[in-house]
Parts: structure tokens; sequence; C-alpha cells
């Protein structure tokens, strides 16, 4: 019985020295050895055998890259500005020797170090500066501890700042700040719209009234063509006809009642050339009713046979009753004219100073055509 106890036991202790002879060491880990004390080796990912009793194996290392958050850390700016500056930094441990031997503690070693130097560099720079440089404090962060922890066998891939918290007054004068900055982006840009629509109305505007005034232009051409060809063709006409006194007369005539046309007339001047018109056209009248007896007109000149216009007016000549007709519708015009303007011209009128012709009286009668010249 007793042998079967020890036999057991020595089984029990043989299992213990074989599980602490071999030791199997995960991916990405390292292990230190000591023996009696001392360093040994370093302990790479595998089965391992070490010396029970001799080497001792300190816990495992990670060798995978590791993140480690700070807590929030007061910070003055060089405009004297408190802030909290809140980082994360990522690290990877190089030699797992170093970092074992080198420093007790390489978190709280990389923390401190960490905020003493993210104090310097924020110092340096005002608050502006530290809101809009992010990347250059990460760069200059991450140079610093590289070079502070290489030695503890740790790299520092990169420092990230996450968040900068200004006091409350900063915050409420920085939110003003930017709400002052669009108000003045927003009135920019209203000035600038209104600035190009009155420059683009402007424009139409300006293209409308050269438009405008090319038409008025061409119009105006138009017109004093046409008036400059009707005037031409009158006048082509008129000297074609060879009009004598007489038929002038009898235009000039019609075209008094014309004159006394008009709201606004409200005095009507015969004019001095009145009775000569009249005298001419009795003249032809009296001529005409006189018969052979009239003495004979002048021969004209040889006309064209082929001009309407010419013998219109020839016949017109020609037409005794036409011109009786004619000269009593101008007797009857000029007395209505005369009467209007008697009418409309205030009490006591007669004509304005400084006329040649006669004035027409209340009382006085239209003039008659003068009769014409005896016969013989």
């Amino acid at each position: 019985m007793t042998g079967l106890i020890v036999a057991l036991v020595l089984f029990v202790f043989l299992l213990f020295v074989a599980a602490r002879t071999v030791r199997i060491i995960p991916q990405a880990r390292a292990g230190i050895v000591e023996r009696l004390g001392r360093y040994s080796r370093t302990l790479t990912p595998g089965l391992t055998i070490v010396i029970p009793f001799v080497d001792r194996v300190k816990p495992l290392i990670d060798l995978r890259e590791q993140v480690v958050a700070f807590p929030p850390q007061p910070v003055i700016t060089q405009d004297n500005v408190s802030i909290g500056v809140d980082t994360v930094l990522y690290f990877t441990i190089t030699e797992p020797k170093d970092a074992t031997y080198e420093i007790a503690n390489p978190l709280q070693a990389i923390e401190q170090l960490t905020v003493t130097t993210l104090r310097n560099v924020i110092g340096g720079l005002t608050l502006e500066e530290t809101l809009t440089s992010r990347d250059n404090i990460n760069s200059q962060l991450r140079v610093v501890l590289d070079e502070a922890t290489g030695k503890w066998g740790i790299r520092i891939n990169r420092v990230e700042i996450k968040s900068v918290d200004p006091p409350a007054s900063i915050q409420e004068a920085m939110e003003k700040q930017m709400r002052a900055e669009r108000d003045r982006r927003a009135s920019i840009l209203t000035a600038e719209g209104v600035k190009t629509s009155s420059i683009l109305t402007a424009e139409g505007e300006k293209q409308s009234a050269v438009l405008r005034a090319e038409g008025a232009k061409t119009s105006a051409i138009l017109r004093a063509q046409g008036e400059a060809e009707a005037i031409d063709t009158v006048f082509s006409a008129i000297h074609a006809g060879e009009p004598d006194e007489a038929l002038l007369s009898y235009q000039y005539l019609q075209m008094l009642p014309q004159l006394a046309r008009g709201e606004a007339n409200k005095l009507f001047i015969i004019p001095s050339e009145f009775s000569t018109a009249l005298g001419n056209l009795g003249g032809a009248l009296g001529g005409a009713l006189g018969g052979a007896g009239r003495s004979p007109v002048p021969p004209r000149g040889p006309k064209p046979p082929d001009s309407p216009k010419q013998g219109a007016l020839g016949a017109g000549q020609a037409a005794d009753t036409a011109a009786a007709d004619a000269v009593a519708a101008a007797a009857e015009a000029s007395a209505a004219a005369a009467a209007a303007a008697q009418d409309a011209a205030p009490p006591g009128t007669n004509s304005l100073p400084g006329d040649s012709g006669p004035a027409v009286a209340p009382e006085d009668p239209p003039a008659k055509p003068p009769p014409g010249p005896p016969s013989g």
C-alpha cells in the first residue's frame, strides 16, 4: 500500500515537472525566460522546453498594436486660454526585453510623457491655431513620443487628438463669431446676387433701348423717304399740270376751314391773302360766265397727251359749273370759319397785334368774292 502511494506521488510529480518543462507560446506573443533570476532568452511563438525549477517564464507580452485613451488634460495655450485636450495613442512593443526591464509601468509612463509633450506643443500655439492645426500637433507629438519610448522597446505609431474643449465663455464667443461670419458671407452673397441681377437688368435695358432706337431710326428714315416721295410726286404733278392762279386760290380757300378746327383755337385770323385769293377765283368765275367777251387766256405750252394728271387738271379748269360751285363752297366755308372764330374769341378782341390781315368782327358779314372784270 505504501509503495502504491509513493508511486502515485512520483507520477504526479513527473506530470508537474513535464508541465513545467514544455511551454506553448501563442502567435503575436513573447515570453521572457529568467534562469536563476537572470535574463536567459526570449521565447517566440511555438513549442518551447524550459528547465523546471531553474528557468522561470515571466507573463507573456502582447506584440500587437495597442490603443490607449487618456482622460482630458488641462492645457494652457499661448494666449492664456485653458482648454481640455483628449488624446488617443497607438503603440506597439517591438522589444519585449526592453519593455520588461527598461520601464516598470509602460502605460503610465506613456501617459505622463504624452501629457507633458502635449502641454509643450500646445503652449506655443494660440487657441485658433490649436483648433485648426490638429494634424501638425499630432505629428509633433508622435515624433517626440517615439523618440522617448524607443529605448523602452515601444514604437509610437500615431497620436490623435479626439477633442479640444475650450471654456463655456470661449465657446459662446466662438459661436457668436461663427454666426457673424456666416451672416457676413450671406450678406456678401446677397449683394453679389443683387449686383449680378442689376448688371443683367441694365444690359437688358441697354439692348432694349438700342433696339428701340434702331427701330425708331428705321421708322423715321422710312417715313421721311415716304414723305419725300409723296412731296416729289405732288411737286411733279403740280409742275406737270401747270396750274394757274385760279386753281391755286381754290385749293387755298379749301384749306382755310381746317385752320379754324380744334378746341384750342380761340381766335381766327383771316390772312391778308384771303382777299387776293377770292379776287383771283372771282375773276376766273366772272370770265367763265362772261362767255366770249372775256379776254383770251394766254396759250400754254404743249402738254404730253399721255399725262392723266394734266388731263384732270385741264378738265377741272374747263368746267365752269364746277368752278362756280367751288366759289360758293369757299364762300360758305369762309363765312363759317369767321363765325366760329368770332364765337370763340373773347369780347372786344378783333385781331392779334402785328397781324397784317383783317380780323373778323362780330357784326361784319363774311367776305364775298369781288365781281369779275367786265367783258369786252
